[in-house]
Parts: structure tokens; sequence; C-alpha cells
């Protein structure tokens, strides 16, 4: 499966409702394992972002689902990367050349 690293910022929606937000939480979490995925790890930081989401999912198009529905919802705002491990790092960099 495709890691992705999320980053998140809530809306004035989002900020207004903070106390949901774990609630918000599991139901992300169960709609992206009902479409294969799973949410690896959730951080809430400080400083630019509100929080950064670790997740699997079985390919792009799944990834661009989950981040549309969340977006739907109106408490947040994303930021999607797409995260290559380690073992992907160093095959795309030794295939240089």
């Amino acid at each position: 499966m495709t890691i992705y690293i999320m980053l998140l910022n809530w809306t004035e929606q989002g900020i207004r409702n903070v106390k949901e937000s774990p609630k918000r939480l599991d139901a992300a979490k169960k709609m992206l394992a009902d479409m294969g995925g799973q949410i690896k790890s959730v951080y809430m930081t400080m400083g630019s972002h509100d929080l950064i989401m670790v997740y699997e999912a079985p390919d792009d198009a799944i990834s661009a689902r989950f981040t549309l529905m969340l977006g739907m919802n109106g408490n947040a705002r994303t930021t999607t990367l797409k995260a290559f491990p380690e073992q992907a790092y160093r095959e795309i960099i030794a295939s240089l050349k």
C-alpha cells in the first residue's frame, strides 16, 4: 500500500466544534478502512499545521476520494503528500544515471 502524509488545519467551523474532533477522527478512520486503507498515526501539532496524519491507501484514487470526503465535511483544510519509504527512496536514488 502507498503511504500518505496529510497536513490538516481546522477551519472556523472545525475549531468552533473542536471538542467533536475525536469523534470526527474515529469516523475518518472507519471511512478509510471501508475503502481498504488505514490511518497509521495522528499527531496534534503546534506551528503552521493543527494535525498531521499518516495513512495508507491502496492507490492515489482512494487517497484522493478520502481527502475530498474529509474536505466535504468543512472542518479542515488539507494538504496531502505521497511518501516514499526508505527502501523506495534508496531504489529511486540508485536508479539515477
